[in-house]
């Protein structure tokens, strides 16, 4: 499920880079998620979190 939402944001230099690196982190941690879940036919919530790459 893909969710999007639009905001208007002005933040300085620094706070952009931070906020891109953020959205960055966020969208190569889903993208394992949904890896993770694809190969291991899991689709609940619960299961992919106590998956052992889920466990740090």
């Amino acid at each position: 499920m893909k969710l999007v939402v639009r905001v208007k944001l002005l933040p300085t230099a620094e706070q952009a880079a931070a906020l891109e690196a953020s959205l960055r982190a966020c969208d190569t941690a889903a993208s394992v998620v949904a890896v993770v879940a694809r190969e291991s036919g899991s689709q609940r919530g619960r299961d992919l979190q106590t998956h052992p790459l889920m466990s740090g």
